[in-house]
């Protein structure tokens, strides 16, 4: 047998349905629970810088700084929800607006890993030149700070049961793939909170035994571990934005389905995420079998009803 070049085809599966790429009730439960935090967290900022200067911890203020840079990227992750309702039904996105919230998750992480350098920075600073600190007062104001970050948590946990829910409806997909944008700001509400806990040992340590180097300490392990949390959050979204899941579990599935088409050989295959639950692929086939054709691959591909758009190709074999 030899190939016959020209005779390739090429067939493209119908557009996926709207609902695939529209903006669902999980998402909307996902968006009005992010801007509630925002301005919650906005709240609680002002009110942290302020009292951290004033009674100088630098644990405090550095929780203070920390948590504006949280306002700012949970505003940001917001943003980028009510981008992508706006733009849901726009026809020059091939797949849907999905990746806007991927990409202000993106952001959001890339705020994180800048916030604890800051955090860095201040901490060593303050341990050089250590001063006087009000620890009573500041110790009240980090308690408070925690509390918010709590309820902000659990506001997030809320909005994120109905993207949990709708994983649990399609559970043969094998993988759940919950909100990246909702995740980063859950990330940062997480990081507040331990920054507050580490300013409230540090600040009750000072208090006690007067070990003042206690407050600066905490900043710097606190920043390590909001910039290990930034550095998985930027490695998850990359992997979205840059098309780098060909690893996924649902690629060797697909392989396996193609590969028992009869008398057919898989020469090329591509796949990539287009929405929270939804992939396109790109597939080549070799095959002197007159019979198969686009329709009878994509009715083998039912059996992944992840799968909203592909683009076949195949190519015929003389004998």
């Amino acid at each position: 047998m030899r190939p016959h070049g020209k005779l390739g085809r090429m067939s493209h599966a119908p557009a996926p349905p709207a609902h695939d790429h529209r903006f669902g009730a999980d998402t909307a439960a996902a968006e009005r629970g992010t801007r509630l935090v925002m301005w919650i967290t906005a709240a609680t900022m002002l009110i942290e810088i302020v009292a951290g200067a004033w009674f100088n911890s630098m644990a405090l203020l550095a929780d203070g700084w920390h948590m504006s840079s949280h306002a700012l990227a949970i505003g940001l992750t917001a943003y980028a929800y009510a981008v992508a309702r706006r733009d849901a039904d726009d026809p020059r996105y091939a797949f849907g607006t999905w990746k806007i919230e991927v990409l202000g998750g993106f952001a959001s992480a890339v705020f994180l890993l800048g916030v604890a350098l800051l955090m860095v920075g201040g901490s060593i600073e303050r341990l050089l030149r250590p001063e006087p600190i009000r620890y009573r007062e500041a110790i009240v104001v980090a308690v408070l700070g925690l509390v918010v970050n709590v309820v902000c948590a659990l506001i997030l946990a809320r909005a994120s049961h109905h993207d949990h829910a709708h994983d649990h409806e399609h559970e043969h997909e094998h993988e759940h793939h919950h909100d990246l944008n909702l995740r980063a700001a859950y990330l940062h509400v997480i990081a507040d909170a331990a920054t507050s806990v580490l300013a409230i040992v540090a600040l009750v340590g000072g208090l006690a035994y007067g070990w003042a180097w206690l407050d600066p300490a905490m900043g710097i392990v606190g920043a390590f571990l909001v910039g290990n949390w930034a550095r998985g959050l930027v490695r998850s979204t990359s992997a979205v934005l840059l098309d780098r899941e060909m690893d996924r579990p649902l690629v060797a599935q697909l392989r396996r389905t193609l590969e028992s088409l009869p008398a057919a050989q898989l020469t090329d295959l591509h796949v990539w995420r287009v929405g929270r639950r939804a992939y396109a692929c790109v597939i080549a086939l070799r095959t002197a079998d007159a019979a198969l054709d686009a329709h009878a691959v994509r009715s083998r591909l039912a059996v992944h009803p992840e799968i909203v758009h592909s683009t076949i190709e195949i190519d015929r074999l003389r004998t």
